[in-house]
């Protein structure tokens, strides 16, 4: 389970995706109904629907092998309900879906990502709903850099950007995050987190529709890539970021306690960030040889580097403001 790419907080126990049975790939947590518990008056269904509806128009989408295998199951604790799926399309390497349902918590977490031949962002949407707060990551995570670059920003965020700055200011920065979580993010990110209201979840279903719609469309206007060089740029280039996400995902530890730590490896590594396998042969230490530890092993902190970001790290045109870099 995990959240974007990214966030170093408890919250990627919300990294469990949502979605419904027999539905594409999502992953979505009720809220448990069990005895004394009221059941959420709110739900993530209305955007899994949407999202499965809304891509119909824009492309095909087929099952992936992976939906034999991954499906759904009961939790080890007798009532949390998982469901897993995936799908491919033209364009599309995996479109995939977990969704559990569990006592006192609803997790959406919904990711897109295109075949190596686009060189297109990552749809990525992590919700974590509790009986008091509310976790969002929600982004168009970049391919490639766009904190140090700017070709990759200007070809598919400049015209982004006004949509950023208005959710930015509905769903405000949800306070620290760290420098390794940032460089998998966009200038748009909504980061946030907040209490429960009716007035927020709606904002959120209309930030939620309105990025989903900007990502498809970039999907339409995508051209495939035919440099070979490029073409294996860009497949590099995901498997960098799903060898991160998979060695890093904190939502591994809800999952190991409901299915056991064999199968949410497997989980993790070969449906949640499916790839990691598939797409290079590069280890996570060739990406992120930070992290070595003495003994060779994987040193297991979240950050290294420690500094963190309590304010948004970006101007209103995009521009990632170089002078936080200092912030602990």
């Amino acid at each position: 389970m995990s959240f974007s790419p990214v966030v170093h907080l408890n919250l990627n126990c919300c990294m469990i995706r949502t979605g419904n049975r027999g539905r594409n790939g999502w992953f979505c947590c009720m809220r448990g109904t069990g005895p004394g518990k009221k059941s959420s008056a709110f739900s993530y269904k209305k955007f899994i629907d949407f999202a499965l509806e809304e891509i119909k128009g824009h492309t095909s989408l087929v099952p992936s092998p992976l939906q034999e295998k991954f499906n759904s199951l009961k939790g080890n604790d007798g009532r949390s309900e998982l469901e897993m799926l995936s799908f491919e399309a033209p364009k599309v390497r995996l479109l995939r879906c977990l969704s559990i349902e569990g006592d006192g918590m609803q997790v959406l977490d919904l990711a897109v990502f295109p075949r190596p031949e686009f060189d297109l962002p990552i749809f990525c949407a992590n919700f974590f709903t509790a009986a008091n707060t509310n976790i969002v990551v929600l982004d168009l995570n970049p391919l490639h850099c766009v904190i140090t670059g700017n070709d990759y920003k200007e070809k598919y965020y400049r015209d982004l950007i006004p949509l950023g700055l208005k959710y930015a200011e509905l769903l405000p920065w949800g306070g620290k995050l760290t420098s390794e979580s940032l460089r998998f993010f966009s200038p748009i990110v909504i980061w946030t987190k907040f209490s429960p209201s009716q007035n927020k979840y709606s904002t959120l279903f209309a930030a939620f529709k309105d990025y989903y719609k900007a990502w498809l469309k970039l999907i339409d206007q995508a051209a495939e890539e035919t440099d070979a060089s490029q073409i294996v740029r860009n497949r590099e280039a995901q498997h960098k970021y799903l060898m991160w996400r998979a060695e890093k995902d904190p939502g591994r530890q809800l999952l190991r306690k409901l299915v056991g730590e064999a199968f949410a490896e497997e989980i993790v590594r070969s449906f949640l960030f499916n790839g990691v396998h598939e797409l290079g042969n590069k280890t996570f230490l060739d990406y992120y040889p930070e992290y070595k530890s003495e003994d060779g092993s994987i040193n297991q902190k979240r950050s290294i580097i420690g500094k963190s970001f309590e304010d948004r790290p970006w101007d209103s045109e995009g521009n990632f403001l170089i002078t936080v870099l200092g912030r602990e």
